[in-house]
């Protein structure tokens, strides 16, 4: 997919770096060049570029919005609250505030950083674009450590990118560039207030009111349908927009001819339940054949969810249906507590709240005495404190695959030693503590709204509705949704081991009772099962994974073991191995013009 907008500033020379079948705009130290659906604006010794769909708090920026566009409204935002501006904005988007003599400029991302931007600093330059492999006038090169990390979690965390000095902007964060230096730096850190006492009744009212309104304003202005899982979320979302649209909504789902891994009767119960115009489709390995490489490839760097080969499948035959755009229900669970490792988080936690004098004393040493690892009980025992041993955020990954496999396993010693495999740690302890919250869960929340939603699971809506041809929209993710669930108190969100209490119970009567009781699934894709049954998605993983043996990243000897003993065996727990392989070979097949691993 193309670049929708890339500039250099801070040199005269700076349009022959710039696509030439693109509107460019010339200044005396740098240029900028953008397709037609990004918004421009031009002012007060500024230039402004625009992409998404942004709300202003402020009355005279939103009816400039309305009548000027995003653009113009900027421009006023800029001009009324210097590098704050940002602040007066909700929703969707990213902003360039250009100086007319290309020296001096702000770039920023929404709250979950849907809008990427991606920049490099060269010799008092600055390059940017939204796309990390269309950064103009900059090679690239492959970082070594970018491919661990990808290998690590499956993609990779801003601020990092695939390449070797290119910077992806985080959520939330605004970039600003003066005088040939840039600065990074947070816009947006949400607030938990966590000795709030709400009233149940008058909170559940707000929120039914605050998910209404967001699936109403989403629904506006385009040919709408919405992903339906048969989750929580999805139905709520499903619901909502029936209701909203005050007609059946088309809803799209997903199945599986898989055991264990089709969701596609809760689906039929939510739809039913809202009288909404179901589209059901079974993907089928051949589905993913075809899908795989044109799933990587479109990425502009390694993406390894998998996940997103049935979102992009769902939302293109939405297109074909003539939707222009998809709502989500991505967030619920981040925002209101619904991933099961929160319970299984705070299991571990109550072993803080033995005294210390007995674990140290008794239970500790009596764990280790020889052969308590083979007495079935002792040995959940021994597992246990292991873990809860471990503090936060590290525990969350001590069952990382490439933790599990060794390292010295997986990896060729020369690639391992050109790598900090401790940078990970490192990095998620700096996320776990920039937040005020107190409680385990909150700050795990806080925790994911980097890692889950804005690093994974929302590039993965958007690559592949983009792919598909639409766009799409999160209800469950406005800023007011977002700021209200902060003012919660944590036991709404995560009551004893139930999760997201407060969510369910405000749904109750709205949802099905057997969507409420349900557990979280998603479009979960049986990639490992098939990968062993069928002939060309066989072919497929083998064909790819024997070219990546050849990069010196994975020890020739591992991949072999993978796909002729473990993946057989295992298929479910080492599908996933052989997953992000594949799609990282593909698309470093696709990008293979002018780049190399460094």
């Amino acid at each position: 997919m193309r670049e929708r907008f890339s500039g250099v500033l801070g040199t005269p020379e700076a349009a022959a770096a710039l696509p030439a079948d693109m509107a460019r705009l010339q200044f005396p130290a740098g240029a900028v060049a953008c397709q037609a659906e990004v918004g421009t604006y031009q002012e007060g010794g500024r230039f402004y570029l625009a992409l998404g769909r942004p709300r202003f708090h402020d009355d005279a920026l939103e009816q400039a919005n309305t009548r000027l566009g995003a653009a113009a409204a900027w421009a006023q935002a800029f001009a009324r609250f210097g590098d704050d501006a940002v602040g007066q904005a909700a929703g969707r988007f990213c902003v360039a505030m250009i100086a007319d003599d290309g020296r001096e400029a702000v770039l920023a991302t929404d709250r979950f950083g849907t809008w990427p931007i991606c920049y490099a600093e060269r010799d008092g330059r600055l390059h940017f674009s939204d796309r990390a492999d269309t950064v103009p006038g900059v090679e690239r090169h492959i970082a070594p450590q970018s491919v661990f990390e990808y290998l690590f979690f499956h993609m990779i965390p801003a601020p990092a990118t695939i390449f070797d000095g290119i910077a992806r902007l985080p959520h939330g964060h605004l970039l600003k560039w003066q005088d040939g230096k840039a600065e990074c730096r947070r816009w947006w850190n949400p607030q938990f207030d966590e000795d709030a006492a709400p009233g149940f009744d008058e909170a559940r009212a707000r929120f039914l009111q605050i998910v209404q309104d967001g699936v109403r304003r989403e629904a506006e202005g385009a040919s709408v349908g919405c992903f339906l899982s048969g989750g929580t979320d999805s139905s709520t979302v499903t619901g909502m927009l029936c209701k909203v649209l005050g007609r059946p909504a088309r809803a799209y789902s997903i199945g599986f001819d898989a055991s264990g891994y089709d969701e596609m009767a809760y689906a039929r119960i939510a739809a039913k339940r809202f009288g909404a115009e179901h589209r059901e489709y079974y993907v089928t390995p051949a589905d993913l054949v075809d899908g795989i490489p044109k799933v990587a490839i479109h990425y502009d760097q390694p993406f390894g969810n998998s996940s997103a080969l049935p979102g992009w499948i769902c939302a293109r035959r939405a297109r074909e249906d003539g939707v222009e755009r998809m709502l989500a229900g991505d967030g619920g669970d981040e925002l209101f507590g619904g991933n099961s490792r929160y319970a299984k988080q705070r299991v571990f936690g109550w072993y803080d709240e033995v005294p210390g004098l007995l674990r140290r004393g008794l239970l500790e040493p009596a764990l280790a005495l020889p052969g308590m690892d083979r007495i079935p009980v002792a040995k959940k025992g021994v597992s246990y404190v292991e873990q809860a041993r471990v503090p936060m955020p590290d525990r969350i990954h001590m069952y990382n695959m490439l933790l599990r496999l060794g390292m010295d396993n997986v990896f060729e010693p020369d690639f391992l030693a050109r790598v900090d495999t401790g940078r990970p740690n490192v990095e998620q302890r700096a996320v776990w503590q920039a937040t005020n919250a107190r409680s385990h869960i909150n700050l795990m929340l806080n925790y994911d709204w980097k890692y889950t939603l804005a690093d994974n699971d929302l590039p993965k809506v958007i690559g592949t509705t983009q792919l598909a041809g639409v766009d799409v929209a999160f209800p469950l993710l406005s800023d007011e949704l977002a700021d209200f669930s902060t003012g919660l108190p944590p036991d709404w969100k995560l009551k004893r081991l139930t999760l997201r209490w407060f969510f369910k119970e405000a749904l109750r009567g709205f949802l099905p009772d057997e969507i409420i009781a349900k557990k979280k699934h998603g479009f979960g894709l049986p990639f490992g099962v098939w990968a062993c049954q069928d002939a060309g998605l066989k072919a497929l993983a083998a064909d790819a994974l024997g070219s990546f043996r050849q990069r010196g990243i994975v020890r020739p000897g591992f991949i072999d073991a993978l796909l002729t003993t473990h993946l057989p065996a295992h298929p479910g727990y080492y599908g996933e191995m052989v997953w992000i392989l594949m799609m990282m070979e593909f698309w470093m097949r696709g990008h293979s013009d002018g780049v190399r691993l460094d």
